[in-house]
């Protein structure tokens, strides 16, 4: 195993000079991709209907085709998933990621290209571990296996050679033939509908493999971990698997799950990868070890164009950049052009570039998961930090949590936020944890400490304390347990909000 190890090892090494050639030639790269994706898509219904045969330039492009979403995509996703070839992309596309969205219940089918596949997801998983052996020349990760907790696919009714589900379950479903020896658990336990089963099945399964490495969401792996020590009997997760390594997460902020983490594998040695995975595409992952950003992929399928956030809210989309028009530190709303057919796509994330030589970024927030109630313009990213710091100094620790603001009543009236917290260790103090938490929130966005200045504006903010297994129970619910569907962390309506505390009681 130890050869197989140094084998796989120089693979991932030289598979590096790629990522090479997009730092030091990033606009170079993009264009040359643009170039191929509309020579792809020219004789596709949506490549006629904007006539991609005369776009010779990406300003032609910005200029002729509209910024998109799901809804202006729907119709042709709706063609495709009945079998429809040449719609958004020039093949027959099989696959199709299920997406519930934070903010909206509606369900969405994105496609997933054979090509969107190989050349987005697989060459993703493989960059990421290109810089992880980069960075770690002795890691031992294929000395053992790694474990992946995946969501289901299922069959498309009407038309059953179509295969919809979670972006995580296409992928393991199209892991190359090698790289299926180091995976756990089997295959008809990954791929099970029902989470509370998988999660029992994989636990057993696993207990005695040599895991080095994970991947996943951080909420499904904790209850996975937990699981696990309750069978074993064991105080964190080293006992049972004395060589792992590796935590490979993305889809939320890690911070607030961090000191978690820590108390279930208790040593430096355990390195975390985030990766910006999302059911759109592999868009990034972290480059260095000591980077709290994530390098963006640039030659793996996606074109990138950006549109600052204060531009997006009042719908000057004529103000969209390319790559080489981006600035740091401004908040920017991600559009994108994939080889899966989603055109000037926007998947609702906002992100800040921290870097430009080369492009690394911040995930911001989301286009619908804020609160700008007041012109406070608080993200995700913001709560984010603000509890896992008002947590380190409390010694509190969080499962999960919602907020949203409470509107001024009356001319005297103040507004607030009113956060829904299910707490796995209260604090002692639960006033003074809301105080902090406030004060924290108001360290990291100065338009929202502009606003709670004197509390002029705003009132300090207000906790709700949820029982244990709220969110998972009201999650279930609506049927959004499992999987990719995530807790919606803020709303800049009560909608959440009320529907969690009427859950509660």
């Amino acid at each position: 195993m130890s050869l197989v190890n140094s084998a796989v090892g120089l693979y991932f090494k030289a598979r590096y000079h790629r990522i090479e050639r997009f730092i030091n030639n990033p606009i170079d790269v993009q264009s040359e991709l643009f170039k191929t994706l509309i020579e792809s898509a020219k004789h596709t219904e949506w490549g006629e209907k904007w006539e991609y045969r005369s776009i010779k330039s990406e300003q032609t492009f910005r200029e002729r085709v509209p910024v998109g979403d799901y809804e202006s995509h729907k119709p042709y996703i709706d063609k495709m998933m009945l079998g429809a070839a040449n719609v958004l992309w020039a093949d027959k596309i099989k696959w199709f990621s299920k997406s519930s969205g934070t903010t909206n219940d509606k369900s969405k089918f994105l496609p997933v290209s054979e090509l969107g596949v190989k050349e987005n997801h697989i060459r993703g998983t493989r960059d990421t571990l290109s810089m992880y052996f980069v960075n770690y020349p002795n890691a031992s990760l294929f000395e053992g296996t790694s474990l992946v907790l995946s969501g289901t696919l299922d069959k498309f009714e009407p038309f059953p050679e179509t295969i919809y589900g979670d972006v995580s379950a296409i992928m393991v479903a199209n892991i190359p033939s090698f790289f299926r020896l180091f995976y756990n658990p089997s295959y008809d336990i990954a791929l099970l509908a029902e989470w509370e089963k998988k999660l029992e099945l994989t636990a057993r399964q696993v207990i005695d493999k040599n895991i080095t490495s994970i991947g996943g969401v951080p909420t499904w792996n904790l209850v996975l971990f937990r699981r696990i020590l309750e069978l074993t009997g064991k105080s964190n997760i080293l006992e049972v698997w004395p060589n792992f390594e590796l935590y490979i997460h993305g889809g939320v902020n890690f911070e607030p799950y961090r000191s978690q983490f820590k108390a279930l594998l208790p040593s430096d040695r355990v390195q975390y990868q985030e990766v910006y995975n999302a059911s759109e595409g592999y868009f990034g992952a972290k480059m260095l070890p000591s980077d709290d950003d994530i390098l963006l992929f640039l030659d793996n399928g996606i074109y990138y164009e950006f549109v600052p956030l204060d531009d997006w809210s009042t719908g000057k989309m004529e103000n969209t950049v390319p790559l080489a028009g981006v600035e740091k530190g401004v908040n920017y709303v991600m559009l994108i052009s994939t080889n899966s057919g989603l055109w000037r796509y926007q998947c609702g994330d906002t992100v800040k570039f921290t870097s430009i030589a080369p492009f690394k970024i911040k995930i911001t927030g989301r286009t619908k998961q804020f609160i700008n109630a007041f012109g406070e313009e608080v993200m995700v990213g913001n709560t984010d930090k603000a509890i896992a710091m008002t947590c380190e100094t409390t010694n509190a620790v969080i499962a999960e949590y919602t907020a949203a603001p409470v509107y001024i009543d009356g001319i005297e009236g103040r507004g607030c936020h009113e956060w829904v917290i299910e707490f796995k260790q209260l604090p002692s103090n639960l006033p003074a944890f809301a105080e902090l938490l406030d004060k924290n929130l108001q360290s990291i966005n100065s338009d929202y400490e502009a606003k709670r200045f004197k509390s002029l504006a705003l009132e300090q903010l207000k906790i709700n304390v949820a029982p244990q297994g709220s969110f998972v129970n009201w999650m279930r619910s609506r049927g959004k347990f499992g999987g990719q569907n995530k807790v919606p962390r803020l709303s800049n309506n009560r909608h959440y909000v009320e529907a969690i505390l009427d859950f509660i009681k």
